[in-house]
């Protein structure tokens, strides 16, 4: 069966977890999703918002791939799939090309919360690793902190 473009902006950066959870995956590119935030509820998900943007590694999947994603994200009960266009400058040939990519974004079924420690790390690691932009990253973990001590008035 034909392979797909999967989006990671989560956990998925992770070359290591990406190896043990699919081991035939590889990491072909990245792209950024523009009018697009990265947000926390625990775990990473992205929700469309005007003039935002989330940094994404583009990795190349198998379908027996995209069967273990399933599993680990909970589809179709904890994140949902949707198909994303996107211009995906290549690690290979470093020129760009549009593509449509999958992505999983959390259903609302949790709200706005802080990452654990262990979690945030290996995100924090892709993005070092990938050179993407870890002031998003940082923003997105300090706004869940605000959000959350906001809600639960601890400020």
């Amino acid at each position: 069966m034909k392979n797909c473009y999967y989006i990671a902006y989560g956990s998925n950066l992770s070359v290591e977890q990406m190896a043990i959870r699919c081991p035939n995956a590889r990491p072909v590119g990245t792209a950024t999703l523009k009018d697009w935030q990265l947000l926390f509820k625990i775990h990473a998900t992205i929700a469309p918002k005007k003039g935002h943007e989330v940094p994404v590694v583009v990795w190349e999947i198998e379908r027996e791939d995209e069967r273990k994603l399933d599993r680990y994200e909970g589809f179709p009960v904890y994140y949902h799939k949707r198909f994303l266009p996107v211009e995906m400058r290549s690690f290979a040939t470093r020129r760009r090309r549009k593509i449509t990519a999958m992505v999983y974004i959390m259903n609302d079924v949790r709200p706005i919360t802080p990452p654990m420690e262990g979690y945030y790390n290996a995100i924090d690691e892709g993005y070092e690793r990938f050179h993407l932009d870890r002031n998003i990253l940082r923003d997105a973990f300090n706004e869940s902190v605000y959000i959350y001590a906001l809600e639960n008035r601890m400020i």
